[in-house]
């Protein structure tokens, strides 16, 4: 666990959502295609961050979305994971080589990699998930304001906790990661200003831009601890933002035997994770999965555009996720204050900032 203070991120460039970059050295894996053994000359493509395809968060909802755009548009997708950041250059080289039309990265840490494929192969149309960092005809950002529906979380999160105290911490202290800890710290003020509360958040300081971060987006003992850090501190709600380190806080609320639940990041970690479901409260939802169907359904249309696509409350591309088996736990008119808040932020009546919004 490391607490730092925010550094300068690629030149004040803003991002959002979450991203993943694992220590390590591999070479790069072999390209695979899907199943529906497509017949339209059109190739969509995909490179993961490190996590793989089946990390039950971003680069399996991006996977998701690319398989069923590539359904839709009978063809057949080329996907390739990448163990680390040592073999997004090749993983990228190796798609290029193979005649795709559309390549989708899934991440921040993608970026530079994506940036030097893109200008090298200006023929191939690239789109970038949580990222917004390049300029140029053939890459579409595709990115989330993920702050407003933390917003809603921490609300969430506010009202249900029994300790007075709520928590949250990353992986790496991206933007992509702080903005979800911004909206959520940001809604537990909200609450308190609201109801006179005094609800307390520990992992995350929005004013310093400080907190807590494992220093990588592996489950294991580094991100276990760090959830141990704020149960200790109280926390009875806890937000993991950095794909699979909430399994680790998952982890170490069962072996604490406290009374703690989760917020997922992402996707209905309620729905992907069977194991843990019990655990989640809600989630923070990113649309990735949607958000990338229509970027490659567009491009194998002819109509690839290098426009941003950023998810909000408005456009459905955040939201925050049902309660499910906490419906009947959380205060009965939690529910309605949740749907008046989504309302103002929508109409601007109230204002959600980050320092990680894209700009």
């Amino acid at each position: 666990m490391t607490t730092t203070a925010r550094k300068a991120v690629l030149s004040g460039i803003a991002l959002f959502g979450t991203a993943a970059i694992l220590a390590g050295c591999a070479s790069a894996p072999e390209s695979s295609g899907s199943a529906s053994g497509g017949s339209s000359d059109f190739v969509p493509c995909m490179v993961s961050d490190a996590g793989g395809f089946d990390d039950k968060s971003f680069n399996q909802l991006g996977y998701e979305g690319l398989q069923e755009a590539a359904k839709a548009a009978n063809t057949e997708a080329k996907t390739v994971e990448s163990a680390d950041d040592t073999v997004f250059d090749a993983n990228l080289s190796n798609l290029a080589a193979q005649g795709c039309n559309l390549i989708v990265t899934v991440g921040f840490a993608l970026a530079d990699a994506t940036k030097a494929a893109a200008a090298e192969n200006s023929t191939i149309n690239y789109a970038t998930i949580d990222d917004a960092s390049i300029t140029a005809d053939n890459v579409q950002p595709i990115t989330f304001n993920t702050s407003e529906a933390a917003f809603l979380a921490g609300y969430a999160a506010a009202s249900y906790s029994k300790t007075g105290t709520v928590g949250t911490f990353g992986g790496m202290q991206y933007p992509t990661v702080t903005i979800f800890m911004d909206g959520f710290a940001d809604g537990v003020k909200y609450y308190n200003e609201k109801k006179s509360k005094s609800v307390k958040v520990v992992g995350w300081d929005v004013d310093s831009q400080t907190g807590t971060f494992t220093g990588g987006f592996e489950a294991g003992t580094t991100a276990k601890q760090s959830a141990q850090t704020l149960i200790d501190q109280d926390a009875d709600v806890i937000l993991p933002v950095g794909g699979p380190i909430y399994q680790s806080a998952a982890a170490a609320i069962r072996d604490s035997g406290k009374s703690v639940v989760l917020i997922g990041a992402d996707s209905d970690t309620y729905e992907t994770d069977s194991a843990n479901k019990d655990l989640f409260l809600t989630s923070v939802l990113k649309g990735i999965k949607q958000a990338t169907d229509d970027v490659v359904t567009q491009a194998s249309e002819g109509k690839f555009s290098n426009k941003p696509y950023v998810g909000t409350l408005e456009n459905d591309g955040v939201g925050l996720a049902p309660f499910h088996d906490y419906a009947d736990k959380v205060d009965s008119s939690l529910s309605g204050e949740i749907d008046t808040i989504k309302k103002g932020i929508i109409d601007g009546s109230i204002e959600v900032k980050s320092p990680s919004a894209l700009k």
